[in-house]
């Protein structure tokens, strides 16, 4: 490790669920409150993207 690791740009914390909050900003808060709404949005579209597959199958084995 070197003197120039902390230049690097530092990674957002990501969110435990459970974690406690009390120690964190409001600018955290939404912070993480935006990274969880990215993340819902991400599982959502798998999640249809899975169902879309799944009514495609159903269809065709059905005929």
């Amino acid at each position: 490790m070197s003197f120039l690791d902390d230049d690097r740009p530092k990674k957002p914390t990501p969110h435990e669920i459970g974690s406690n909050l009390s120690l964190l900003s409001v600018d955290e808060l939404d912070s993480r409150i935006g990274l969880l709404k990215e993340e819902i949005a991400r599982l959502e579209a798998e999640k249809e993207r899975k169902a879309a597959g799944k009514r495609a199958a159903d269809s065709f084995f059905r005929t």
